[in-house]
């Protein structure tokens, strides 16, 4: 697992989510912890180290 830090696409509070490096692409929704709102999370690993994230804003 590894702990990332991004800014939320609604409040713009830095959060942390910890992501699983042993699958190469992730596509998921989770919830802020500060404001509660669904983020689009998107990330691809390449032998363990993060290689691309987006973290998306679904009301847009």
């Amino acid at each position: 697992m590894l702990e990332h830090f991004f800014q939320c696409p609604y409040c713009w509070e830095e959060i942390s989510m910890l992501l699983d490096t042993s699958v190469s692409h992730q596509n998921y929704v989770e919830d802020c912890e500060t404001c509660c709102n669904p983020i689009e999370m998107d990330t691809r690993f390449d032998d363990g180290e993060l290689t691309a994230f987006n973290a998306i804003n679904l009301e847009q």
